[in-house]
């Protein structure tokens, strides 16, 4: 019995205590956090992520197309300084010989000139010289005899002048100068002059004008004769003359004229022997430039001569103002220069112009407006 309870003894395995202290647990006491948070990860992979953000899609934008539109090229009209497509004024001039006396009016043609200067001729009467360019009436006139002031002022426009005759050596003088003579009775006008029953005889010859361009269409423009400001408000005038409601001037006893200013039309609107001066169409002549030149006027073979080689003094009226300057013209040929009292080029509004070639003997002067 001994030897058994010995074998029993060394084959008895110790009870284990049931606690553990804290300092026995090793690692695998780690195990059910790991075991948990890998079951979160699992299960955040396997569904339990924020759905992903989707991808925008876009629309193609149309290309880019510029609504800009080139504007035309334009210039200045040569004798008016207003605005014109380029090249639409690119041929002559027409001058004429335009009479003034009672019976010639009213005149045909005159509403349309670019400029018009006055002049005076025998008896104390006076004539004009008007030119056309910006726009060719259909006819004009009635024209007469050539004077020998005129090729000083017809030669700076070239182009072609219109008149009925005229003593033969001041025919000569005409034609001596760079502008086509067009002359009633001659045999290439017989289709573009002719008498009009409307008038009598010698005031009744007028000319078929745009006629009379189309025959000669190689004829070159006209240079620019003044220099122009966009409008009446910035002319020389204007910004620094003094303001003038009534342009006044004579030539003679018989002949005497006023241009009164309309503010409402920005135009000097002209009266002679104190009455309206109307055109063909019953509408009174106007202007938005009135150029009052003082000259010399001597006898020359019978007949008065204006002196256009030289200066003297000037008035140029505008956008109801008048400032005060000098004219000069040193040749034929040149155009005529105007500066003020600083000389200064003495700026023009743009659009048409009356030049009064008043006498020495004559007079001019100015009406201011009313005091307030």
């Amino acid at each position: 019995m001994s030897a058994q309870r010995a074998l029993a003894q060394r084959t008895t395995v110790p009870r284990r205590p049931t606690s553990r202290s804290p300092m026995s647990r090793g690692p695998m006491s780690r195990g059910p956090a790991i075991a948990l948070g890998t079951v979160l990860t699992l299960l955040t992979i396997a569904g339990c992520a924020p759905e992903p953000m989707p991808v925008p899609t876009t629309t193609p934008s149309p290309p880019w197309v510029s609504t800009y539109v080139t504007p035309e090229p334009t210039e200045l009209a040569p004798l008016r300084g207003t605005t014109v497509p380029a090249g639409s004024l690119d041929h002559a001039s027409i001058a004429a010989k335009i009479d003034n006396h009672w019976d010639a009016r009213p005149q045909v043609g005159l509403e349309s000139t670019d400029m018009v200067f006055e002049e005076l001729v025998e008896g104390g009467i006076t004539r004009y010289l008007a030119v056309w360019q910006s726009t060719i009436p259909k006819l004009l006139g009635p024209v007469r005899s050539i004077r020998p002031m005129d090729p000083d002022i017809a030669s700076p426009f070239g182009g072609i002048i219109c008149y009925s005759g005229g003593q033969q050596r001041f025919v000569n003088l005409m034609r001596q100068t760079p502008v086509y003579n067009a002359i009633h009775g001659q045999a290439d006008t017989a289709s573009t002059f002719y008498r009009t029953d409307t008038k009598s005889a010698p005031h009744n010859v007028l000319v078929r004008a745009q006629k009379l361009l189309a025959q000669h269409s190689k004829i070159a423009a006209p240079k620019q004769q003044f220099a122009y400001s966009l409008d009446s408000a910035s002319s020389s005038a204007a910004k620094d003359g003094k303001p003038t409601v009534a342009v006044n001037y004579r030539f003679s006893s018989l002949f005497y004229g006023t241009w009164k200013w309309n503010a409402d039309s920005e135009q000097w609107l002209r009266v002679q022997q104190g009455k309206a001066d109307k055109d063909s169409n019953g509408k009174q002549l106007s202007a938005t430039n009135v150029v009052v030149l003082r000259v010399n006027v001597i006898m020359y073979k019978g007949v008065p001569k204006t002196l256009l080689s030289g200066k003297g003094q000037a008035w140029i009226s505008s956008g109801g103002a008048t400032i005060r300057g000098t004219w000069s013209k040193g040749s034929a040929t040149d155009s005529i220069r105007l500066v003020d009292e600083n000389g200064v080029t003495i700026r023009l509004a743009a659009g048409n112009t009356w030049i009064e070639l008043v006498p020495q003997t004559g007079s001019v002067s100015f009406s201011a407006p009313a005091a307030p």
